[in-house]
């Protein structure tokens, strides 16, 4: 949500395509708004109402979408802020996992397996994310 930070739009250059720059390298890119997306960046609300955003996210149902996705800079290709969604039985969300797989949960017993999956799986293994999702499912969360 803060990438307005390190992404500058210099100048609209078409209706869908726009003259940019990563301000943390200072590489000069164009962003294209992808095909599927047009329809829900033409509505400015949602930027509008958070400054700091990058100003590319648009809302559509209950998540909040890059529209640059196929153009977008290095720096958001490596940044994934939710990797896996975590719920119990009953389709209650208890926690999320993001990029780093840093666990987000106030739920002690997901904390706890969380923590045990830890002591088993190395996150810096390269299929850990999938280690960590059969794990959790293994105990009885579903995990998106």
């Amino acid at each position: 949500m803060h990438m307005g930070d390190y992404i500058v739009i210099e100048h609209q250059i078409g209706p869908f395509e726009f003259a940019c720059e990563s301000v943390s390298t200072g590489t000069q890119f164009i962003a294209r708004i992808d095909e599927d997306k047009r329809d829900i960046f033409l509505d400015s609300t949602f930027p509008d109402q958070h400054p700091t955003a990058c100003r590319f996210l648009r809302p559509e149902g209950n998540l909040v979408r890059c529209t640059i996705h196929e153009s977008s800079p290095c720096q958001c290709k490596f940044y994934r802020c939710v990797v896996m969604k975590i719920f119990d039985q009953q389709g209650t969300q208890l926690g999320m996992v993001n990029g780093n797989l840093s666990l987000h949960s106030d739920d002690p017993n997901l904390r706890a397996q969380w923590e045990e999956a830890g002591r088993k799986i190395s996150h810096i293994s390269d299929d850990a994310e999938m280690q960590l999702q059969q794990y959790l499912k293994d105990k009885g969360y579903r995990v998106e």
